[in-house]
């Protein structure tokens, strides 16, 4: 079982699989243990519940959700940030990977 979880949420959940697996790449570089997955915005409560991730990181795409996402995540006690647009847009996972590790505390 994976010593964290970091779950990446966007309009379809599409777009983050690529970032996901250059998060996972840089993760086993750095010798972590991380379950990192992308979900659909839609399905974000679903996966909370399923998943108890360790943070939720939203791509710029839903950067709007984030107030509505926050209240989930409060109440969960769930770390929650917006990707950096650079970052989502380069595919940067170690950066992203590294931000999370930041809310994570885990770094």
């Amino acid at each position: 079982m994976a010593d964290k979880t970091i779950m990446l949420a966007c309009s379809a959940g599409m777009s983050t699989s690529l970032l996901v697996s250059k998060m996972q790449n840089a993760a086993k570089e750095k010798g972590k243990d991380y379950k990192i997955f992308a979900t659909a915005a839609s399905g974000i409560q679903d996966e909370i519940d399923k998943e108890h991730p360790d943070v939720l990181m939203l791509g710029p795409q839903v950067q709007y959700m984030e107030d509505s996402v926050k209240k989930i995540t409060d109440e969960a006690g769930i770390p929650l940030t917006v990707i950096n647009m650079q970052d989502y847009g380069m595919m940067n996972g170690e950066h992203v990977l590294e931000t999370a590790q930041e809310l994570m505390g885990d770094k």
